[in-house]
């Protein structure tokens, strides 16, 4: 079934300046608001509820593949600034649940696909692509090469992205006790310090658009770790990373996100919105419980734990985590980049498995 094209809007009939600059005042008012309830990740929810929000209404803005790219670099930076040696260690000698935990979370999103395609009514093997924990871009790539609605596939992934985002930060901020971070006084615009500040752009444009240029899925956001990791912990560089630079980047991420939800594939997947979000709420319970297990076998406190396994994106998850100030971010980011390489990996043969012998048995 065809997606109908976007119907006129008041909006569309803007021109870009005034689409950016509604844009980003909505983005600033609802950050506001959420920073005033002390939710963490508020410069990320909050853009991108902006972002859904005049997408939906007809926007036809869209922020540039290279400033995404530059975004996510800086994200890779952050995640390496917070990388311990001590990790490693935790990581080998419990590599065995951490192992089972990614497999479990692989095999649990690929049954509750399957599941959402045989009772829905998702064309074809949209659902399978759609709900398979990987890199976005990756699935939508494979589900379009596959003859899948490619559209759907990226609304499901970005749908269940935001779901998690939202209630991760919620979780944070019940479980986080914000009230001294509260008052702390962020320094938007420190000296900027050399060699840091310079290396770390170079280590983040470097990582993020040479991961591009590789064609490998998820590489921006890897490239930088490749590169940072062995100078932040070998060399012992530290990475500035200033609060107006991580603020954009935040920004640019929740916008590519909340405006690929537009009004047409909103209508179009309205009929299976219930099993979709269903699936998804199934899948992040699913994931909290082996969250729980790595709490208590690792010791660590619950809210890192769900973030370790949450199945949303690594840069939004990075973000929400280093904005919850108590949760151990080089925990987090271990296991999820732990996640990420295997279903890359192992991710588009399963999902390519699986919607070949659902082919198969509708024929």
């Amino acid at each position: 079934m065809a997606i109908d094209p976007e119907p006129p809007s008041r909006l569309a009939s803007f021109a870009a300046p005034w689409q950016w600059l509604l844009l980003a005042a909505l983005s600033l008012v609802i950050a506001v608001i959420l920073e005033v309830a002390a939710l963490p990740a508020a410069l990320l929810i909050g853009p991108m509820i902006a972002a859904i929000a005049v997408g939906v209404s007809g926007a036809t803005i869209r922020p540039a593949p290279s400033l995404f790219v530059a975004a996510q670099g800086i994200i890779g930076c952050m995640i390496v600034s917070a990388i311990e040696p001590a990790l490693f260690r935790t990581l080998l000698s419990g590599w065995p649940i951490i192992l089972a935990a990614v497999l479990s979370t692989l095999a649990a999103s690929s049954i509750l696909g399957a599941m959402v395609a045989r009772w829905g009514s998702l064309p074809g093997t949209t659902a399978v692509w759609g709900s398979a924990p990987g890199a976005a871009s990756a699935m939508v790539v494979m589900a379009d090469a596959f003859g899948a609605d490619a559209r759907l596939v990226a609304f499901m992934q970005y749908l269940r992205m935001i779901m998690v985002s939202i209630s991760a930060a919620l979780l944070a901020r019940i479980w986080v006790d914000t009230g001294d971070l509260a008052h702390e006084a962020i320094e938007w615009f420190p000296r900027l310090v050399v060699p840091d500040f310079p290396m770390t752009l170079a280590i983040a444009a470097i990582g993020a658009f040479g991961g591009r240029m590789s064609g490998i899925p998820g590489a921006t956001l890897l490239g930088p770790l490749v590169l940072g990791i062995p100078l932040h912990l070998g060399l012992g560089l530290d990475l500035q990373l200033p609060e107006w630079l991580l603020a954009a980047s935040y920004a640019f991420i929740g916008w590519t996100i909340g405006l690929r939800f537009t009004r047409p594939v909103l209508l179009h997947a309205a009929r299976s919105l219930p099993q979709i979000v269903a699936a998804i709420v199934v899948l992040i319970g699913f994931c909290a419980a082996i969250g729980a297990v790595l709490a208590a076998t690792f010791d660590v406190d619950p809210l890192t734990a769900f973030l370790a396994t949450s199945p949303g994106g690594m840069d939004s998850v990075a973000i929400i985590a280093a904005a919850s100030g108590s949760v151990d971010l080089s925990f987090v980011m271990t296991l999820q980049m732990t996640r990420f390489l295997i279903v890359l990996l192992v991710g588009p043969p399963l999902a390519r498995a699986i919607a070949r012998r659902m082919s198969r048995g509708s024929s």
